[in-house]
């Protein structure tokens, strides 16, 4: 015999039922198709008929009688003598699956379940009060404004009057970084830096100023406006200012002519500007109701992404998602009153909520799927009030306030767990209106009862 025959020979040995049967596989479960017992089967003749060339048919089987017998066990009876229908899928005996006709059952069981863990785990409480109230004297009445900033490095600048302080966090120290000498400016706006080693000042007179707070000294003043600077926003080493003069100007702080980009769309001042997480998109907000998307790398050329038009007054509160990178909440203000939820990358509006009172600040709650809203003058409800909102559904989980009179700003603090609401009523009031779930009923009673003892009163000066 050559060596081709004998390699084809033991190829066919390799593939031939008999080899089958010397080396039985063994299945531990016998799934939704049963297959006879092969010892009781002659394998020989079913190769030669599957092998051949020509096939012959015999109609006459001569299956023996135990064969006969095993077959029907196998189709009609289970491992157990049970009958049962062989179109019906069974697993392991071993397992303790539900058939399909309990789902309901199953679901149920299931809701119940979900029910009683969420009766277990309470939901955060709300503060019935302040943590801190600071006083802050001659901090002005002013909608336009932006005058409150709270940096990485735990130090909060606000703007009172023609002074601006610096209030320390941790230790609560106080430190006054400038005075304006004049009576027809002060700062306008304040904004740190990301890494919160320069502090970016805008004026009423058209005035940008870059200082260095370790040394209190001014680094460098930016020109470009013809107006008032009422909000400036970072991106890196790019500070952006917009300005009573209708326009938007990147300044490339690194650069000697700092003048980076100049854009006029809007047709009335520019009242709000925030950056996105990821630095790649600018929003703006104006006094005519719009409100723009820009894109970093065209910001250039002037092109917007998008133009949005659905706000009926003006558009100062801006806020970026935190945990949807093309996800922007805008409020507009008195004639309007209304949360929006924009897609960014759509250009839509993917919800609305009329909160029927002037929107002043809008913070996201890096820690629950929510966001706040600070308001000012209102006809009908909210008033000078906090709202938070559950987030995609935005209703209303609660609201907070005690300030007197309407609320010009709101920031965050670096850990995302307490805000500060700015009130025309002087006054700077820490709400930790973002904080971790509670462990129990014990931390309930504990946030009662600092929301009765936080009615205490510092100066911030």
């Amino acid at each position: 015999m050559d060596e081709s025959a004998t390699w084809r020979l033991l190829e066919s040995d390799w593939y031939s039922p008999r080899r089958l049967h010397d080396c039985p596989t063994h299945y531990r479960f016998p799934g939704d198709r049963f297959l006879p017992n092969r010892c009781l089967m002659d394998l020989d003749k079913a190769h030669t008929l599957l092998t051949s060339k020509t096939p012959q048919f015999n109609t006459s089987s001569n299956f023996n009688q135990a064969y006969r017998q095993k077959l029907i066990e196998n189709l009609s009876l289970d491992s157990q003598g049970r009958p049962f229908k062989i179109m019906v899928f069974r697993g392991s005996p071993k397992s303790s699956r539900k058939s399909i006709r309990f789902v309901d059952e199953l679901r149920q069981e299931v809701a119940a379940i979900f029910e009683k863990d969420c009766k277990q785990t309470p939901y955060r409480c709300i503060p019935k009060g302040e943590k801190r109230v600071l006083d802050a004297p001659r901090l002005r009445n002013d909608y336009y404004s932006n005058i409150m900033s709270w940096g990485m490095n735990n130090m909060l600048a606000v703007a009172l009057g023609h002074e601006l302080y610096l209030w320390n966090s941790e230790d609560q120290a106080v430190h006054k970084l400038l005075q304006v000498r004049g009576g027809n400016d002060w700062p306008t706006s304040v904004t740190w830096s990301e890494d919160a080693r320069t502090l970016a000042v805008g004026y009423m007179c058209s005035n940008l100023q870059l200082w260095d707070v370790e040394s209190s000294k001014l680094i460098r003043s930016l020109q470009g406006h013809s107006g008032r600077i009422a909000s400036t926003a970072w991106n890196g080493h790019i500070l952006t200012s917009g300005s009573r003069d209708k326009s938007i100007i990147n300044h490339d702080v690194r650069a000697a002519n700092s003048l980076a980009s100049c854009i006029k769309r809007h047709a009335d001042e520019v009242c709000g500007l925030k950056w996105s997480t990821e630095g790649n998109r600018l929003a703006s907000g104006g006094n005519e109701n719009l409100l723009y998307i820009w894109e970093a790398s065209k910001m250039s050329s002037s092109k917007f992404l998008h133009r949005l038009s659905d706000h009926c007054a003006a558009v100062k509160a801006l806020a970026w998602c935190p945990y949807q990178n093309n996800v922007l909440a805008s409020g507009g203000g008195l004639s309007d009153g209304c949360i929006k939820i924009w897609n960014t990358e759509k250009g839509i509006c993917i919800n609305n909520i009329e909160t029927k009172a002037q929107i002043c600040g809008l913070e996201w709650n890096r820690h629950h799927k929510e966001i706040l809203s600070g308001h000012g003058y209102s006809i009908r409800e909210n008033q000078n009030k906090l709202c938070l909102w559950r987030y995609p559904s935005m209703t209303k989980v609660g609201e907070l306030g005690n300030h007197k009179s309407r609320i010009i700003n709101l920031c965050q603090s670096p850990d995302g767990i307490t805000v500060i609401s700015a009130g025309a009523d002087e006054t700077l009031r820490f709400w930790d209106v973002f904080g971790p779930p509670t462990a129990g009923a014990g931390n309930s009673m504990v946030s009662d009862l600092q929301g009765l003892l936080s009615f205490r009163t510092s100066l911030l000066r």
